[in-house]
Order: structure tokens, then sequence, then C-alpha cells
């Protein structure tokens, strides 16, 4: 069950990230003046999907708060850079964000690591 929560804190916080760029992608650039500045990010606030994100956050700060009653934080921790890892996967599959071999490189010595450690 431990590892279950694990896996709940990585995909929330994934989630998380990936509906946060997705939705931020579609209103564009942040304004110039604080008054717009202060209304771009209300209606940010006050998106469903944005909320979903926040909601996430929180459920992954559940999860991970459920795993630490499993694991000791040193053997948990390094798990969660496996979100490094799916956020990046999944940015070059959603948002065709760029992939260069030194990310990939990058990415496969913290899965290595993972793999080392466990």
């Amino acid at each position: 069950m431990g590892y279950f929560y694990i896996f709940g804190t990585i995909f929330f916080t994934v989630y998380g990230q990936l509906i946060l760029k997705w939705k931020i992608d579609q209103y564009g650039a942040l304004p110039d003046t604080w008054i717009e500045k202060f209304t771009f990010l209300l209606q940010l606030l006050l998106n469903p999907w944005i909320i979903s994100g926040f909601l996430a956050a929180f459920l992954a700060a559940l999860s991970w708060m459920a795993a630490m009653t499993k694991f000791d934080i040193s053997y948990a921790y390094p798990f969660m850079s496996l979100s490094f890892v799916l956020v990046f996967v999944l940015s070059a599959f959603l948002f065709g964000e760029p992939v260069s071999t030194q990310k990939v490189i990058g990415f496969s010595l913290i899965v290595l690591g993972i793999i080392v450690m466990r």
C-alpha cells in the first residue's frame, strides 16, 4: 500500500503541473500593468481546470503524508524525481516541447538512480 501512496503523490503532482501549463498556455502571457496582471491571475484562479490542479496538489500532499507513514523519507523521496521524468515526457507529447539528447541522458540517470537505490 505504501507504493500506492508514492504513486498517488507522483500522479497528482504530474497532473497538476500539466493542467496548469495547458491552461496558462491558453490564456497567454502575463500582461504588463498591475491591474491587468491581477485580472489575468484572478481569471486563472477561477478556472475549473486550474482549481483541479490546486486540488491535485492538495491530494499529492495527502498521499505524501500517507507515504511517510510507510517509508523512511530517504527511501521515498527519490521516487519523487519520477515526476520530473513524467512531466518531461508528457510535455513533449502534449505541448510539443523540445527533447534534447542532454535531457534524455539526464532523465535516464534519474531513473537509473532510482533503480540502483531500490
